[in-house]
């Protein structure tokens, strides 16, 4: 029997963004970045790979760390070479540079490449091992064969494609401002190089594929320039770039009939806020940076994206959901789901979880914004009063002895989940909350505001511990949208029961 997918994919402790999913052989496997649950910057742990049977893509297996940061020559690692010319200084102990969005594609030689770039140094390192999910060892960093490096563009957030064409290589970082030391960069956007079959010698010049900020203009892609986060993939007859745009919460791409580009711009995949969806103007969710990839799963597609949690851009967590390729080759923007990689809606039995929840919002949706950020050294500012999050706290027997919850929903505030079947048979749900406050039950709309849904009952909290407590509904067969509204005071809710 497959094991219930749901979003974000990976246990809810886990947090792995900037997900680029393959399929090698009967696996899908996700490499990404790792951040640290509650952390304080990005990308602040090793790589580790979780992998998955291509037919039952819920069922999710730790592989363990695949590569550690000090591993590279960067952090302190032997090198026999001379060192190509970077910024910052070398890694120390306790002060090692991060380990940032990776992607991995298997090379002409049959083994499996990882590239990745550390933090802003403007060089991208490559490592190598036999098996998709094993040890990685580093190879070397990519540059010319005179040991040089191209500085159009900004060697950043690599993407790897190989085919019998050969082996293409994508990177960039394109900011509408200069930060200093990059004043004097040529930044054109995303770019393109070919390796030679050492993965690691570039054999051309940088090619701009996907227009940033400084080229943009007069383009398609004036509107949603690219910012970062290069991905590629073929299927069929078209090669697909997918990047983060500068407006940060989504996922967009270009087309091209060539590796080479240049691709033309078609359009937003994702948001993590599911803005623009539908002509969708408030987030369902405080929006922030997004990084992922197109991966085919048997017969359908997916996009891999992540959100945040803490209330903070630096937990963020992996999620995918379904896409269609329409007869053209373009895709349309997708809603996101608690459902993920389930192949439909979410059986309503049994227990829920509510961090799997993929509308969250205070009671004013116009002020639902991005989460909350502190740059390099700084202290993180205070979250914004009115916000809920999801967090966890110690709980014993709980899976790794902790206990997820959305925390500090207030008056207006709303959790929801897309998609449940229900029976038209189900007579109570049972919500596991604290605090003081009352909890309302909504389907389909997290407004009530259609006239053929039926507001279930709503029950009232007054207990600083976890309590139980039950609603009476009565709702059609169907596949519906539950969203969970605090009517007035101030609760955590942990969990929900058919």
């Amino acid at each position: 029997m497959k094991k219930t997918a749901v979003n974000p994919y990976l246990p809810f402790w886990e947090t792995v963004p900037d997900g680029e999913p393959h399929v090698f052989g009967d696996r899908v496997y996700i490499f990404g970045s790792h951040d640290t649950r509650n952390g304080t910057s990005f990308c602040e742990e090793d790589y580790v790979c979780w992998s998955a049977p291509a037919d039952d893509p819920g069922d999710w297996r730790y592989e363990g760390v695949i590569y550690r940061k000090d591993q590279d020559p960067l952090n302190g690692a032997a090198y026999d070479k001379d060192f190509p010319e970077f910024e910052g200084e070398l890694g120390t102990e306790g002060h090692l540079h991060c380990l940032y969005a990776p992607d991995v594609a298997q090379g002409p030689d049959g083994r499996f490449y990882l590239y990745y770039a550390l933090d802003f140094v403007n060089v991208i390192s490559v490592a190598v091992c036999d098996t998709p999910a094993g040890k990685y060892e580093f190879l070397d960093f990519v540059m010319r064969e005179d040991g040089s490096i191209p500085r159009t563009g900004r060697w950043f957030d690599p993407a790897i494609l190989c085919e019998e064409s050969g082996n293409y290589l994508y990177y960039g970082f394109c900011p509408p401002v200069r930060f200093p030391g990059m004043e004097d960069l040529d930044i054109p956007g995303a770019m393109m190089v070919k390796l030679a079959d050492d993965m690691h010698t570039i054999i051309t010049e940088p090619v701009c594929v996907a227009n940033g900020c400084d080229t943009a203009k007069g383009t398609g892609y004036e509107a949603h320039p690219f910012f970062e986060a290069s991905s590629i993939r073929h299927f069929g007859e078209y090669y697909y770039f997918v990047y983060s745009s500068l407006q940060g919460n989504e996922l967009c791409y270009g087309m091209a009939e060539s590796p080479e580009g240049p691709f033309e711009y078609k359009g937003v995949i994702v948001s993590n806020g599911d803005l623009g969806y539908k002509g969708n103007t408030l987030p369902v969710n405080y929006t922030g940076n997004n990084h992922g990839g197109l991966v085919q799963i048997e017969d359908k597609y997916y996009i891999f994206w992540h959100r945040h949690t803490h209330g903070t851009a630096f937990s963020r967590q992996g999620c995918a959901d379904q896409v269609e390729i329409l007869s053209d080759g373009t895709i349309p923007q997708i809603e996101i789901t608690s459902c993920g990689l389930n192949d439909g809606p979410l059986p309503a039995e049994g227990k829920w979880k509510t961090y799997i929840a993929c509308h969250l919002t205070e009671g004013d949706r116009s002020k639902v914004g991005q989460v909350v950020m502190g740059g390099p050294g700084e202290a993180l500012p205070e979250l914004p009063e009115e916000m809920p999050y999801i967090t966890e706290e110690e709980k014993k027997g709980e899976e790794k002895e902790l206990y997820p919850f959305i925390h500090n929903m207030r008056d207006g505030a709303v959790a929801g989940f897309k998609y449940f079947a229900l029976k038209g048979t189900e007579k109570e749900i049972a919500v596991t909350v604290r605090g003081r406050g009352a909890l309302q039950l909504v389907i389909d709309t997290p407004d009530g505001s259609f006239p053929d849904v039926s507001a279930a009952a709503c029950v009232e909290c007054d207990s600083p511990e976890w309590t139980e407590k039950r609603m009476d509904i009565s709702v059609k067969e169907g596949v519906h949208a539950l969203y969970f509204r605090v009517k007035e005071g101030r609760l955590d809710f942990a969990e929900f029961a058919f």
